[in-house]
């Protein structure tokens, strides 16, 4: 390759190759992991970030959940010594009263300093991401300026983007993770408890909160496709987009009418008023639903806390267990408004760098 060559790099490698982006460019020869503009490889240190950040943040996570784990454990102790105190005066002493609540101060002093040394690295990681991607736009800049909407897509969503796929990342593979974790936790404390519904069946309570959370998540996805609110996300983005470029028209040309401004306001105000109808149906599903989690772990343990089968350490234990599986399993519906907001994102990113590429083809052939 001859230096001042540009090697078209198609953004969509970017975004879909590897957990948080790993950056490829697409040669004659097939997939490399550098890309070369104006003789000047830029690649590798994109590369080290991909995977050292990755590796990075994971380990964090893991971290974190294996804290959880400890406080779970702590939160059983801890009530059964409460209901061991309510039991008879004296029966437990002060000073393993505050020696217990110390040990919790422990661990969540633990949990806080890596949750805000990982936040801390998590925005130099983002914004290298952004980096990355912002990098190539400006090398065909050139070509992009005339695109309607180039400005907010190379200063906006470039930074949506980074930023939605880090936090929708890193929470699916917590998610994963605690999954791991409380399970086995679950179904331990489960065995031998009478559950709603199940029985004594050993399984019943890992069933039910998997049952009730896969159930919940499929519904708002089916509402969300109903109501077409990836679809909306991005018609509305379009029209603010045309709007603004008329705006930015208008301060140097005195040809614009007032007029013509409105009609584009008018579509801005149509397609926000639709939108805020599509989510108010779709907000109803999803609050009433993350509502009735609260109740959910209790319902199931119903039997077992009427017959008294449960210690006060033991409920607090299985509650705490249950909603993390629970909240795990729910990771699309809490994730679900994130996700279509990360859609609308990506069909723009993907609309522009699709007019780039024929604004490419276009100028080569003026060149002939």
């Amino acid at each position: 390759m001859k230096k001042g060559d540009l090697v078209k790099y198609k953004s969509r490698k970017f975004l879909t190759n590897g957990v948080f982006g790993i950056i490829l460019s697409e040669l004659d020869d097939g997939y490399n992991v550098v890309w070369q503009i104006n003789g000047r490889l830029t690649e590798p240190k994109w590369y080290l970030w991909a995977w050292a950040g990755s590796a990075m943040i994971l380990s964090s996570l893991w971290v974190q959940v294996q804290i959880d784990v400890k406080i779970n454990e702590w939160f059983g102790e801890f009530y059964d010594m409460i209901q061991e105190a309510l039991s008879a005066p004296n029966a437990i002493t002060i000073e393993e009263y505050w020696a217990s609540l110390l040990s919790f101060i422990t661990l969540a002093g633990m949990y806080v300093a890596v949750a805000v040394l990982v936040s801390y690295f998590t925005n130099h990681f983002l914004f290298r991401w952004r980096t990355a991607m912002v990098e190539w736009y400006h090398s065909v800049y050139d070509k992009a300026r005339k695109i309607e909407g180039a400005s907010q897509r190379v200063q906006e969503d470039t930074i949506k983007f980074s930023r939605i796929m880090e936090s929708l990342g890193t929470s699916l593979i917590e998610a994963l993770m605690i999954l791991v974790e409380f399970m086995p936790i679950l179904f331990g404390l489960s065995i031998g408890i009478p559950i709603f519904f199940f029985g004594e069946w050993e399984y019943g309570l890992v069933v039910g909160a998997l049952l009730w959370s896969i159930g919940g998540t499929l519904f708002l996805i089916g509402l969300g496709l109903i109501l077409r609110l990836v679809g909306i996300e991005y018609d509305l983005q379009k029209q603010e987009a045309a709007y603004r470029k008329m705006l930015v028209i208008a301060e140097d040309d005195e040809t614009v009418r007032p007029k013509t401004l409105e009609e584009l306001f008018d579509d801005v105000r149509q397609i926000h008023f639709l939108s805020y109808i599509r989510y108010l149906y779709f907000d109803i599903g999803r609050i009433a639903f993350l509502q009735a989690n609260v109740l959910s772990a209790y319902v199931f343990l119903a039997p077992a806390i009427v017959a008294g089968v449960v210690t006060l350490g033991v409920m607090q234990q299985i509650i705490r267990a249950f909603g993390r599986v629970e909240g795990s399993m729910q990771y699309l519906l809490k994730a679900w408004p994130t996700i279509i907001e990360l859609a609308s994102v990506y069909k723009r990113l993907r609309e522009f760098e699709r007019q780039i590429d024929q604004a490419t083809v276009t100028a080569g052939q003026e060149v002939r």
